[in-house]
């Protein structure tokens, strides 16, 4: 897995573990949501900067973002989409 798959890899595995939204990270973290939603699918190359802002948002050190994952480790199932009723 080369590194920009890897981080969204992780990206996406631990803000769906925390239950956040794709646009609740990118606001903690500082950044647009659809740049967050590239760094998942891989398709941005983000700076030093912006994976710690990300993981300070996500309260991993920075290096969780580059960990490999285990033999056979599942994808990270995304959370339901939509717009909750209510809020």
């Amino acid at each position: 897995m080369n590194g920009r798959a890897l981080v969204g890899w992780n990206v996406r595995r631990l803000r769906v573990a925390l239950g956040l939204t794709q646009e609740a990270l990118a606001v903690d973290a500082g950044l647009d949501r659809s740049y967050v939603g590239r760094i998942e699918r891989a398709t941005e190359n983000p700076s030093v900067d912006t994976l710690d802002q990300l993981a300070a948002a996500l309260r991993v050190a920075s290096a969780e973002l580059l960990r490999e994952p285990a033999e056979g480790e599942a994808r990270p199932v995304p959370l339901r989409s939509g717009r909750k009723l209510g809020k």
